[in-house]
């Protein structure tokens, strides 16, 4: 399993786990949406059996076994668009997306 990081967002994920002092950060996706998924990207405390655990050294990202196929090759960034600023996901595997950007949909 791998995901890549931009610096852009390893620095905002150090800076928010210094600021939280969380333990996980769970990614993955979920039913949902008008075209079919939707990405998770939330703290998280605690880890399950079935959890792939990736560790960045100061945070750690939890992705359930469902969510690999999906997310594995991905790069995750840190955009500002005017006055917006959030993790932005690169994913090869999108096939499509809605028009307000919140679901996908993945050719797998």
């Amino acid at each position: 399993m791998q995901i890549e990081l931009t610096d852009e967002a390893i620095q905002k994920l150090v800076q928010k786990q210094t600021k939280e002092q969380f333990s996980y950060i769970r990614i993955g996706v979920t039913g949902g949406g008008c075209a079919g998924f939707e990405y998770i990207f939330d703290v998280d405390t605690q880890k399950n059996s079935y959890d792939v655990v990736i560790d960045y050294g100061k945070f750690k990202f939890l992705i359930d076994s469902n969510s690999v196929p999906y997310l594995n090759g991905m790069t995750i960034d840190y955009v500002k668009e005017g006055l917006n600023e959030f993790f932005k996901f690169h994913n090869d595997k999108e096939e499509s997306s809605c028009g307000c950007g919140t679901s996908i949909n993945f050719n797998i």
